[in-house]
């Protein structure tokens, strides 16, 4: 099978049973990064990354935030979320933000090695014992909000993530080096697309997402 796969974790134990896991189906095609910024990267210069596995909690991957920004700038890569954390409503908001799988790191090397295959097959894998207590959770607003954010182009996706973090339109302009008359024009779009009334609500509501707190 000719398909290369990242994985992004900050362990380097967790990495190695990662890749004895995936070896027999990939081979060698296996990239390895310690940190979301690399992770970004990566697939940003390897056309042939078809899976990225995503650890939630390691350096530069706040909550949710990069598996939506992989999401978003790179829609054909299939992202599955790989965690210590087993909490059902995260893992819930992790597959309405387009997520193909979680794994929690307590899954055995077998287990994950099926569930690559389902992944790479288009099914999406989540663990046997938490699938019941998802399929029961699902939260309309969560939903509604992840379905808004998808619409977002990348620019934009951008902007809201900037926006979220407190930084003015001028601030942004600078970042993304764009005028700021076009980063108003991103904003009036974000905010037409969330169908939120201003930025402090976009942000309020992406940082609730993103980390995982109750959406009111």
């Amino acid at each position: 099978m000719d398909t290369t796969i990242l994985i992004a974790d900050d362990h380097p134990l967790f990495r190695a049973a990662m890749r004895q896991a995936l070896v027999d189906i990939v081979g060698d095609s296996i990239l390895e990064v310690a940190s979301f910024s690399e992770a970004y990267e990566a697939v940003e210069e390897h056309d042939e990354i078809e899976l990225v596995f995503l650890d939630l909690n390691m350096p530069g991957n706040e909550g949710l935030t990069g598996l939506t920004e992989l999401r978003t700038q790179f829609p054909s890569v299939l992202v599955v979320i790989v965690s210590a954390e087993e909490d059902p409503t995260l893992i819930r908001r992790a597959i309405d933000l387009g997520a193909s799988g979680y794994i929690p790191k307590s899954t055995p090397l077998p287990q994950i090695a099926d569930a690559v295959n389902k992944v790479l097959d288009g099914e999406q894998w989540l663990p046997g014992n938490i699938n019941d207590a998802i399929s029961q959770l699902e939260n309309k607003q969560d939903k509604a909000f992840a379905d808004k954010l998808a619409q977002l182009t990348p620019h934009q996706f951008k902007v809201l993530k900037m926006m979220a973090d407190g930084l003015l339109n001028k601030q942004i302009a600078y970042e993304l080096d764009i005028s700021e008359s076009t980063v108003k024009q991103h904003v009036s779009a974000v905010l037409r697309k969330l169908e939120v009334i201003n930025r402090t609500k976009a942000g309020v509501l992406f940082k609730q997402m993103m980390n995982n707190e109750e959406n009111h």
